[in-house]
């Protein structure tokens, strides 16, 4: 099994399920987080102060799937959300030891 973790934009958050959704991926945790990369944040004028914004607004995804679905997840992810622009997020693909359903004690994939 892989966890795999994505940081993207907060507007692409649904693009993102409807494509993952169509693999049969069946749940996903989504977390609003603030972070930066290369990008640094910004600046912007309110009531003509300039404030500095060091972190951005950022949503990260969190998928359990199988092994062999890994791979098409994290390219439906990719194409969903990617807008060409600096800020687009990353995504981290890591081993899942074990999954437990608490409900009915499944484990594994049959858990997932």
């Amino acid at each position: 099994m892989k966890l795999i973790v994505a940081i993207i934009k907060p507007y692409k958050s649904d693009d993102v399920r409807e494509a993952v959704s169509e693999l049969g991926v069946s749940g996903m945790t989504l977390t609003e987080i603030k972070g930066f990369g290369r990008q640094k944040g910004h600046t912007e004028l309110y009531r003509g102060t300039e404030y500095v914004i060091d972190f951005l607004p950022k949503v990260k995804l969190e998928i359990a799937v199988e092994d062999g679905l890994a791979d098409q997840v994290v390219e439906a992810i990719c194409k969903a959300a990617a807008t060409g622009k600096i800020g687009d997020g990353k995504i981290f693909v890591s081993d899942l030891e074990q999954t437990i359903r608490i409900r009915t004690g499944e484990t594994g994939n049959e858990a997932l």
